[in-house]
């Protein structure tokens, strides 16, 4: 009886145990999208910048620069997380 219940207890213990894992692959996945996000504002910067509208170029690089800060963060929390 003993056994049966402590094999149980392990097997719901493993199985929690994945539940808290790393969630590596989500991580991944943000900074990949961040990553095509600043690909498109790359081709809309390029795009005012050819036809002149210098004021849209601004706000593109305004919002660049968010973009780079956030995969920034996004990657050193990944690659450095001491949790």
């Amino acid at each position: 009886m003993k056994r049966i219940i402590a094999g149980l207890l392990l097997v719901l213990g493993l199985s929690a145990g994945t539940m808290f894992a790393d969630d590596g692959w989500r991580q991944r996945r943000d900074i990949r999208h961040d990553d095509g996000k600043i690909a498109h504002d790359r081709g809309e910067l390029r795009r005012d910048l050819y036809r002149g509208d210098y004021r849209a170029a601004r706000e593109e690089q305004r919002e660049l620069r968010r973009e780079y800060r956030d995969v920034n963060r996004d990657r050193r929390d990944f690659y450095w997380d001491r949790r």
